[in-house]
């Protein structure tokens, strides 16, 4: 009780902030929420920063370039198939928040593709994955060792541009962020059929492995216009927080998405013996025999069945709870940009963060 009261105050607390910020704030309760400024009709962000970002895919196409063919023809396989391309758009929306306009926004926000891409090949071949954003994953189409080693290069070509941005802090953030993902990704192999994996230990992981890279995003564009600590403490806050909703949506989505939507299998994360944050809160309030027929889920290493996991996952409200966790860090997201100035980039980093629990894909 006392646990769930400090939760409680908590969640008031980051309300109030958000709300004096101005904001109106939608049911914790509802599976999606709205959290907006006033009525005013706000550009979505692909809208608003669409000509920068063929600007991005510009300087990745030039950067990419490399006297060894496979190289260049692993990453454009991979880089070409979509996908939101959220952190360099996070990237550029606070660069424009903060009225920064320099070329090398655009060198950054290519950067951070480029460090994401290298952990999307690297992942795939560690969990043996066959399917991303709809189509063959780069290891089932060139193999484990052409995936991995192209995903070297991807990260070396990243600190390649840092080098060539001179700025020591941003190299230290990006240096940063990007051992502290591997450091990520190698505890989320360690916690492999992991059934005791507490919600602590599972936040851990996804604010170093995904997390992370979303708070390093956004805090360059701080770095690069020369911003009080203040302003850059704020946009690494929204960053980190955004970067965690996002990752716990995409657990959900992983038991209630579409796989033709999703572009990956349902269920991949309980096959791979991921222990994520419906399974944990699932597991706190089922019955005896439901907990041990999820702990046997995740600790075996054969084909699952899904739909009693799915069954007890919805019976025990997990998925409800899973959300009002995303909820949660949304709220929080928001709450830490207050100090920036108002602008149409601010109503849109909002707009970003308070529409993400209508995630799809």
């Amino acid at each position: 009780m006392a646990c769930l009261e400090g939760k409680q105050r908590a969640q008031a607390t980051i309300v109030a902030q958000a709300q004096k910020a101005q904001l109106i704030i939608g049911p914790l309760t509802t599976d999606a929420f709205i959290l907006t400024k006033d009525t005013t009709p706000t550009p979505g962000f692909a809208e608003l920063i669409s000509e920068e970002m063929e600007e991005v895919d510009r300087v990745i196409s030039r950067r990419l370039s490399s006297d060894v063919p496979l190289v260049g023809e692993v990453a454009k396989y991979i880089i070409s198939a979509g996908g939101k391309r959220i952190r360099p758009a996070l990237l550029l929306l606070f660069s424009g928040a903060l009225s920064y306009n320099n070329s090398a926004k655009y060198e950054m926000a290519a950067v951070v593709e480029f460090i994401h891409t290298a952990t999307l090949l690297h992942d795939d071949v560690v969990d043996d994955s066959t399917l991303r954003r709809g189509r063959a994953t780069a290891n089932v189409s060139f193999g484990n060792p052409a995936s991995v080693l192209v995903g070297d290069f991807l990260y070396s070509r990243a600190f390649q541009m840092m080098v060539d941005c001179d700025n020591m802090k941003i190299m230290q953030v990006l240096a940063n962020a990007t051992n502290v993902i591997a450091e990520g990704e190698v505890q989320q192999l360690m916690n492999l059929h992991d059934a005791t994996l507490t919600e602590e230990g599972y936040l851990e992981v996804i604010r170093s492995k995904t997390a992370k890279l979303f708070e390093a995003s956004a805090r360059i564009p701080a770095i690069l216009s020369q911003q009080p600590q203040e302003i850059e403490t704020a946009c690494a806050e929204f960053g980190l927080a955004l970067g965690t909703a996002f990752q716990v949506i995409d657990d959900v989505l992983d038991y209630e998405g579409e796989s033709a939507v999703l572009g990956k299998n349902l269920g991949d994360d309980l096959r791979e013996g991921k222990t994520t944050l419906p399974l944990i809160f699932a597991m706190r309030n089922c019955s005896p025999e439901e907990k041990i027929l999820i702990q046997k889920a995740i600790e075996q290493n054969e084909e699952v069945e899904l739909a009693p996991i799915l069954s007890i996952l919805q019976k025990t409200g997990a998925m409800q709870a899973t959300k009002e966790m995303a909820h949660h860090q949304a709220l929080q997201a928001i709450a830490s940009i207050a100090p920036l100035k108002d602008s149409v980039y601010k109503s849109v980093l909002v707009q970003l963060a308070s529409q993400l629990l209508l995630r799809s894909t």
